[in-house]
């Protein structure tokens, strides 16, 4: 038997949300997030209309032993294609043996020319599995992880002094208010705050619909922070736990009231909390390699630095797409758009973009 009819006979592709088995490997696997599971992969499907899809050696009715998770995204603006995963900041192939994960690369070469998708994106943890399968880096950007295992007191003491501790003791001095859940009314006043922020930075939100679903999918995984100031909100996180990790995912806040400290004040509750549930690192997300004052902020909780690089497995003659450069160039025509029109063109490119 040739190599690629053994290749074929050998990689499976299974719904992870039909699949029970998918659900039961992700909860096992040491190197799993929350980007693995069932309620992100839901809420991905509702939103968007992504299909999740699994690339397994496992056969049907077997323990399932590995597997990489994407979603096939058909978009008529950038073109098919298969990403692991759509709006997540990492997403690691749970695959242990070199001889498996040689085989499912097999068969993503076949995908990607059987189905005709203009590439396929993978975002491990672990960049040399970019290099080991020869793909084309696509993207770079840094993340952020704090360990939570030192005291309290350590912990707030590797903060830097002017720009979190003296904002964080500002914000208590303040007397600023707190709220956490994942409640609609939270939501809303979440969303409030999201939709100024990314008129900031002259780019539309993601539709309240994704958020909504992902609370429906992931319950009490999913927590939103709110901090108020004389009754008004002024600054929101939104956090996502699996395990013994809390990833810190959205963020946003009201740019009149930044000098009371809310950010970090939220962060630092954040962090108290996580204590209080054992959890053991904060995963503060990633950032674009180029945009050194996130990278900064970040650093100054005493997060370690390390570099994330997303990679791609492209059609030979295809055009190389960057939808981040579209979102860039698009920046002077999201600027004039009043904050409807934003939400609506939110709601629109967002399913293309992923």
């Amino acid at each position: 038997m040739n190599q690629v009819s053994a290749i074929t006979l050998t990689t499976y592709k299974i719904n992870p949300l039909e699949d029970t088995r998918w659900a039961e490997f992700v909860e096992r696997h040491p190197r799993a997030s929350v980007f693995h599971t069932t309620g992100w992969l839901r809420g991905l499907h509702r939103t968007y209309g992504y299909e999740p899809v699994v690339f397994t050696t496992s056969p049907p009715g077997a323990t399932l032993t590995n597997g990489i998770a994407f979603c096939r995204i058909r978009s008529w603006l950038i073109g098919c294609r298969l990403v692991s995963l759509p709006f997540s900041d990492h997403c690691d192939p749970l695959v242990e043996s070199p001889a498996d994960c040689k085989e499912i690369f097999s068969s993503l070469h076949r995908s990607l020319n059987e189905e005709r998708l203009k590439y396929i994106e993978v975002r491990p943890l672990r960049s040399g599995l970019i290099e080991e399968f020869s793909m084309e880096r696509s993207n770079l950007f840094n993340i952020h992880t704090l360990d939570l295992r030192p005291p309290l007191e350590r912990l707030f003491r590797a903060f830097q002094k002017d720009s979190i501790q003296r904002k964080i003791r500002r914000a208590e001095r303040e007397g600023l208010g707190y709220e956490e859940g994942n409640s609609e009314g939270l939501l809303s006043k979440f969303f409030r705050l999201f939709l100024l922020t990314r008129r900031r930075h002259n780019l539309p939100p993601q539709p309240v619909e994704w958020f909504r679903n992902l609370i429906a999918s992931l319950r009490n995984q999913l927590t939103i922070r709110v901090a108020v100031h004389g009754g008004v909100p002024i600054a929101s996180i939104l956090t996502l736990s699996h395990r013994n990790t809390l990833v810190y995912k959205y963020g946003c806040s009201d740019a009149r009231y930044h000098h009371l400290g809310g950010m970090p004040f939220l962060f630092w509750k954040a962090i108290q909390e996580s204590k209080e549930q054992g959890l053991y690192t904060l995963d503060f997300g990633r950032s674009d390699a180029a945009n050194e004052g996130l990278n900064r902020f970040k650093d100054q909780f005493g997060a370690a630095r390390s570099t994330l690089t997303y990679g791609r497995i492209c059609v030979s003659h295809a055009r190389r797409v960057d939808e981040g450069f579209l979102m860039q160039v698009a920046k002077p025509i999201f600027a004039h758009m009043p904050n409807v029109v934003l939400t609506a063109a939110g709601r629109l490119l967002y399913r293309h973009i992923a």
